[in-house]
């Protein structure tokens, strides 16, 4: 016992030592602005009204468009949750750390104890760090945000369609009998709570919504509200939430002294058909790599920093935002590991572009595409037949997309532009091997409840919209 709690300390030191001494923050007036995170769980391209859809009303999220900055090629790392996660909170793609697909409530495995995360960062920097909501990262001790840089967490520690839903609270369970109608409802107060609290600041808050993931719920405050379906409901429920948020900064007198971001894990589930949301312009959602899947709508709003109304039309990962809180800190990257992000606080000053131009779409192990600017280069896909009354996707050849032209992915340049092909492959194959060796996939577990998947099976078929080949 003795040796393992000096092991553990050591680690800790090793850790914190890494993370370097505080620095002046890039504001360059010695102040450290607060972070919130607003992150939804399989929102698409196409669910917000400031990104093109005319019939869900979210004017909290249009705000943050119109008072911050609206990036339209922005990604996630993966097209499913986990791995998206990862990602978000270490600066690094999921495949370096063995999280190639998504954890279920059985599992033994989580996000490797050795991964510094954006809690461990800006901690050091003197931030207060808070979760609330899904976790998703593993759900055994040494996994669970409190051993992972943060100072508080409440929520479901994963998907809320998994095996025995609750909520925790730091690291114990509160409640074994959720009410997912008011999930949302109670995240939010919870977040606003921890604003409240802390706002002498700074601090870092990770609101990680449990919706639209399906099974989907809405309070009965606005349950039927739309009058357009629960799914448009759940959305603008999630708006009220993030309105909330906003207010409550402005009620504490720090909405300028804090960057909000706003994003989602991965495109929407649109196999779920009226219980899942819409890709938009894009082609395909989650679990694919076409751009439905992994580009997904996001926000950035900080007063008197960002211009209002701003727009970012080049790509940009998320990955990038651990270097960006980073260099907003006033810390400085740990220098014992790889990175796949960039700041991007000249972005969101206005002050310059992003550097990187290249991006890898995996899915799982396996690499299923590449972009470098405006061109994406996508590797043969064997198709998906269709079960559990999710739709089948057809099986395409090597397929070649101009993205600034045709983000919908419409129009196959393959037999067109032999030379650009032949260029991409090249490229693509030196920046693969530039990440070097992955470790092997993480045990998951067992898989979660498909209540929803019944449902679809029983009002649209056993065999809906399958094709066979």
């Amino acid at each position: 016992m003795k040796n393992m709690i000096h092991l553990s300390f050591l680690m800790v030191v090793a850790v914190m030592t890494t993370l370097c001494h505080r620095s002046q923050p890039a504001t360059g007036n010695g102040s450290r602005p607060n972070i919130v995170v607003i992150y939804c769980d399989d929102l698409g391209y196409g669910d917000l009204a400031c990104f093109g859809n005319s019939e869900i009303r979210t004017p909290n999220i249009d705000r943050m468009a119109a008072e911050g900055m609206k990036f339209a090629e922005f990604y996630s790392a993966s097209p499913v949750c986990s791995p998206s996660r990862a990602a978000l909170l270490t600066g690094r793609i999921p495949q370096r750390m063995g999280i190639n697909g998504v954890f279920f409530s059985r599992s033994f495995t989580g996000m490797p104890v050795e991964e510094i995360t954006t809690a461990d960062l800006l901690k050091s920097q003197g931030y207060a760090t808070g979760v609330v909501g899904k976790w998703h990262l593993g759900h055994r001790h040494e996994f669970l945000p409190l051993q992972r840089g943060f100072d508080e967490y409440f929520g479901i520690p994963y998907s809320n369609d998994m095996r025995s839903v609750v909520y925790m609270e730091g690291n114990k369970v509160v409640d074994f009998h959720v009410d997912q109608h008011f999930t949302t409802r109670t995240y939010t107060e919870k977040a606003c709570d921890f604003i409240e609290r802390h706002a002498n600041g700074p601090f870092y808050l990770y609101l990680a919504h449990s919706m639209p993931h399906v099974p989907i719920y809405a309070s009965p405050e606005f349950d039927g509200r739309s009058g357009k379906g629960l799914y448009t409901d759940v959305i603008e429920e999630l708006d009220w939430s993030v309105g909330e948020v906003l207010k409550k900064l402005e009620e504490q007198g720090i909405l300028d002294q804090t960057l909000v971001v706003f994003s989602s894990d991965n495109g929407s589930w649109l196999a779920m058909h009226e219980l899942g949301g819409t890709a938009g312009i894009l082609r395909e959602g989650k679990q694919y790599t076409f751009e439905g899947g992994q580009r997904v709508p996001t926000l950035a709003m900080w007063p008197g920093v960002i211009e209002a109304g701003s727009v970012y039309n080049d790509m940009a990962l998320m990955m990038d935002w651990f270097p960006t809180f980073a260099e907003i800190s006033g810390a400085t990257l740990p220098g014992d590991r790889d990175y796949d992000g960039e700041s991007i606080l000249p972005v969101l000053k206005g002050t310059g572009t992003r550097q990187g131009k290249e991006f890898l779409y995996y899915f799982g192990e396996e690499l299923r595409g590449y972009r470098n600017g405006d061109w994406k280069l996508k590797l043969p896909f064997r198709g998906y037949h269709g079960s559990n009354g999710m739709k089948a996707v057809l099986p395409h050849d090597t397929l070649l997309f101009n993205l600034k032209n045709d983000p919908g992915e419409r129009i196959n340049l393959y037999s067109d532009k032999p030379e650009k092909v032949a260029e991409m492959s090249g490229m693509m194959d030196k920046y693969s091997k530039s990440k070097g060796t992955f470790p092997a996939s993480l045990e998951r577990g067992t898989p979660p409840d498909n209540s929803h998947y019944r449902y679809l099976i029983e009002k649209y078929g056993e065999n809906y919209n399958r094709v066979e080949w």
